[in-house]
């Protein structure tokens, strides 16, 4: 089953180069082309993958989710492994009722996406490899929502819902109850507080840059460990440095520029807190796991026969 749905991502992704088209792979394996990723969003039944090349795609608000549907991006992070660039998406993702288990992956989000907005459970979504401005589950009833290896440049708030935020580049926490913060580097504040209304939560090996808002605000029966602070003590076990001066390889806040990498003699603890511990280490490439292109050659004309030549080299990533 993987080796069919793979060679049905690659002829998908063949022609959405060819025409910067959105392919939209139904779970029987037939493929959709669409214009744009209202339309994709439309046609996309139950268990449907829409895939999106590079390059931008537009969605307005009024555009909602309400089938369990997987987005994939190439990446939010074009490098010298990815040949197609970024998949840029303007504007807000809505997962309303009926789009549980649903994921959006390797893409660059301009605004924020919402769960649950039109007040209805939406549970087990997915956010990974995404560079977006928040996270919003506007109601308690959702649950179990997945947020792995984003950069989120606003705070994120789940309305007393559960959630697990795992090796993250973030900017802040609020209202969340039953859920784990583990792995990250939570980098500001939102009105003084870096984390805020954490209820019966995990909070363990988080790296915590906001020097006066280091700990929790009206927040109960959180089992609280090994976090790294500065010039303060939270929970059990914490470590606690002076500054972040000479910390990292490169600490330029909620950005794929940075690079949270411990170095020099704090280089052990690598191995301890922050993106690179733990079982699930940070993916630099923020790369979703599907084939993607390395190499791309398009002639820019056809030859004697009509013919139009195109070269891609294609590699997998396996999650």
């Amino acid at each position: 089953m993987k080796k069919i749905i793979v060679l049905l991502v690659l002829a998908a992704m063949a022609v959405a180069v060819k025409a910067q088209q959105i392919a939209v792979v139904s779970s029987s394996g037939s493929t959709t082309m669409c214009q744009t990723l209202a339309d994709a969003i439309s046609k996309a039944g139950n268990n449907s993958v829409i895939y999106l090349p590079a390059g931008g795609f537009q969605i307005s608000d009024d555009v909602k989710i309400t089938r369990k549907v997987t987005i994939l991006g190439v990446t939010h992070k074009a490098n010298s492994d990815n040949a197609e660039g970024n998949t840029i998406i303007s504007g807000n993702l809505f997962f309303d009722s009926g789009s549980d288990n649903s994921a959006v992956m390797g893409c660059y989000i301009s605004g924020s996406v919402y769960i649950g907005n039109d007040g209805n459970a939406v549970n087990n979504v997915l956010i990974k490899y995404c560079n977006l401005g928040s996270v919003q589950v506007k109601n308690n009833q959702c649950s179990n929502t997945k947020i792995n290896q984003n950069y989120i440049r606003g705070g994120s708030y789940f309305s007393g819902a559960s959630a697990t935020i795992k090796n993250n580049v973030m900017h802040s926490v609020a209202e969340m109850v039953g859920g784990e913060i583990s792995y990250n580097i939570i980098t500001s504040c939102y009105q003084y507080y870096t984390l805020q209304y954490i209820h019966n939560s995990t909070i363990t090996r988080n790296v915590i840059m906001e020097g006066r808002s280091s700990y929790i605000h009206n927040g109960s029966n959180c089992q609280v460990s090994y976090n790294m602070l500065i010039a303060k003590e939270w929970g059990d076990d914490c470590y606690k440095l002076e500054s972040w001066d000479g910390v990292f390889e490169k600490n330029l806040g909620v950005t794929p520029a940075s690079v949270y990498k411990f170095i020099g003699d704090y280089a052990e603890y690598n191995s301890k807190v922050g993106l690179y511990a733990g079982g699930t280490d940070f993916s630099d490439g923020c790369l979703p796991p599907v084939p993607y292109i390395s190499v791309k050659r398009i002639d820019e004309q056809t030859d004697a026969s009509g013919n139009l030549n195109v070269t891609l080299r294609v590699k997998s990533v396996v999650e």
